[in-house]
């Protein structure tokens, strides 16, 4: 795919101050340093971009003094994070990442005062605003009636995340959601037969306990137990490699599992938000299985919600190819609410 900037800016950088981007996920951060492509508009440049492992590092404050470090002696002045979770004062809430984030401790580490934070998926619906990205069509829906409506933009990661974009005067309106962690709600008789076995873990069963990378791994062992099967398997990506190549049948029914559970989980979204403006599926795991996606039963699923199955039908649902959509929709929250701010 190709690089987001690309698709962005169709005309030379500006004069415009850069500033620091970040898309902070459980497992990776990714980090740009972007620029404003003319007054008064939210679209950005990505003049230099840097992928991390989380793990790899004490804290996010570390991690963005190093790419800070990398960039020489560019002044930044400004760093908007869109990270998982709920900021509640100077902390977020999040359970995915690997340590605890306090804008107070980032802002002594690198030394910019101006640090922003916005919830990862709010930034890539503003994203989605002002990029053309790569899409695969699960559905086609109604174009036509697309453009006006809702749009939700949701998918697995470390995490299940969600955002509701809706249209404004100027610009859009964002609505962060924590959508992935509503209860999980079963369809058929396997899957409350898994929800069984993973309530046995917890009182609380949330979507992403099965809808993201750590949950692909709880409905692989579940089956292994529900098959009386000793699993082999032990991490997400071996869980895909696995059924992308044919290799594993418990690892092909459990990546179908997780398919058509999310078509499920996302059809109940859209009806929830109203999403008539389309679905944009997003996130870490879904680009790496996009094949199987489209030839699973994850559109079955979206389209099985009774007398609503003709709703369901109008609106459009598309694969984005994740890459940096994180950064620069960091990038356009920031401009988006400097200038609404004055």
């Amino acid at each position: 795919m190709a690089a987001a900037s690309q698709r962005i800016a169709e005309v030379g950088s500006t004069q415009a101050a850069p500033f620091v981007a970040a898309d902070v996920g459980g497992t990776h951060a990714r980090v740009g340093l972007v620029r404003q492509i003319a007054a008064g508009s939210a679209a950005v440049t990505v003049e230099r971009y840097d992928k991390y492992v989380c793990a790899d590092f004490p804290n996010l404050g570390v991690l963005l003094r190093q790419f800070l470090e990398s960039i020489g002696d560019v002044p930044v002045r400004r760093v908007a994070i869109a990270c998982a979770g709920v900021a509640v004062g100077d902390a977020l809430v999040n359970a995915n990442l690997p340590w605890a984030v306090s804008l107070a401790e980032i802002r002594h580490e690198i030394g910019v005062d101006d640090v922003a934070l916005v919830n990862d998926f709010e930034a890539v619906a503003c994203a989605t605003h002002y990029l053309r990205a790569s899409e695969s069509v699960l559905l086609p829906g109604d174009a036509d009636a697309a453009a006006g409506g809702p749009t939700l933009i949701v998918g697995p990661g470390t995490g299940l995340g969600a955002a509701v974009r809706i249209p404004g005067r100027h610009h859009p309106i964002v609505l962060a959601t924590e959508a992935g962690q509503a209860a999980l709600a079963p369809g058929n008789e396997l899957e409350v037969e898994i929800l069984r076995l993973l309530m046995r873990q917890s009182g609380h069963v949330s979507n992403e306990s099965a809808l993201s990378g750590p949950g692909l791994v709880q409905l692989y062992t579940a089956l292994c137990t529900i098959r009386r099967v000793q699993p082999t398997l032990r991490v997400p990506a071996a869980i895909t490699e696995a059924a992308l190549s044919a290799h594993d049948a418990l690892a092909t029914e459990a990546l179908n599992l997780f398919c058509a559970w999310l078509g499920s989980v996302v059809g109940d979204l859209a009806l929830s938000c109203g999403a008539r403006g389309g679905v944009h599926l997003a996130g870490g795991i879904l680009p790496h299985i996009r094949q199987f996606l489209l030839h699973s039963n994850f559109s079955a699923r979206f389209l099985a919600k009774g007398v609503m199955r003709p709703v369901l039908e109008r609106i459009p649902v598309s694969l984005i190819d994740h890459g940096q959509l994180g950064v620069i929709g960091a990038a356009c929250w920031l401009l988006d609410a400097r200038e609404e701010s004055g």
